[in-house]
């Protein structure tokens, strides 16, 4: 039997609008340095699963500056993280469809792809109001600090969203593993 830890929403969401428009001191903030949302974005996340994945390269952890993975700070690499079909420690979800949007929920993740191929930044959804529309999704981010921001004032070619559905525990050996 699978044992999946619970997401606590609304703890991440806290978290979140603690930090959004400050830095959490624990972690190196990465304006200027291709931009802190994913950052921000997998800290509200760790304070809502509190698992971390300390596979070199291919997990999802952060030590300290010099040593975490792309899927902590890198758009795309949270996003492959987040939805891989592979079962391993950390946090997971899915990307929610158009016709599944009504399943999103504070605490979920939205990508926005801008001008590149790929997308660029990864705010959290910190409210959703009735009725369901881009101006009633409230976000959080980094980078361009916002809270509580409608998702429709950015000018973006393609959204994706990424529902969390909770964490896998790390394996007994996780902790030996990142040195702690």
């Amino acid at each position: 039997m699978i044992v999946i830890k619970p997401y606590d929403r609304e703890r991440a969401v806290e978290y979140a609008l603690t930090w959004a428009l400050d830095r959490n001191p624990l972690f190196l903030n990465f304006t200027g340095r291709g931009g802190d949302c994913t950052n921000f974005a997998s800290q509200c996340l760790y304070a809502g699963t509190g698992v971390m994945n300390y596979t070199p390269t291919f997990g999802w952890y952060y030590i300290d500056a010099n040593n975490k993975s792309p899927s902590w700070t890198g758009v795309p690499y949270f996003y492959n993280f987040m939805t891989r079909d592979k079962r391993s420690p950390g946090p997971f979800g899915t990307k929610l469809s158009a016709e599944n949007i009504n399943l999103l929920m504070p605490g979920d993740f939205v990508q926005l792809r801008f001008t590149k191929n790929e997308f660029e930044h990864t705010p959290i959804i910190v409210e959703i109001r009735t009725p369901l529309s881009l101006d009633n999704i409230l976000i959080a981010a980094h980078s361009n600090d916002a809270d509580y921001r409608p998702l429709s004032t950015y000018n973006f070619k393609e959204l994706r969203f990424i529902h969390i559905f909770g964490a896998y525990p790390p394996a007994p050996s996780a902790n030996m593993e990142a040195g702690q």
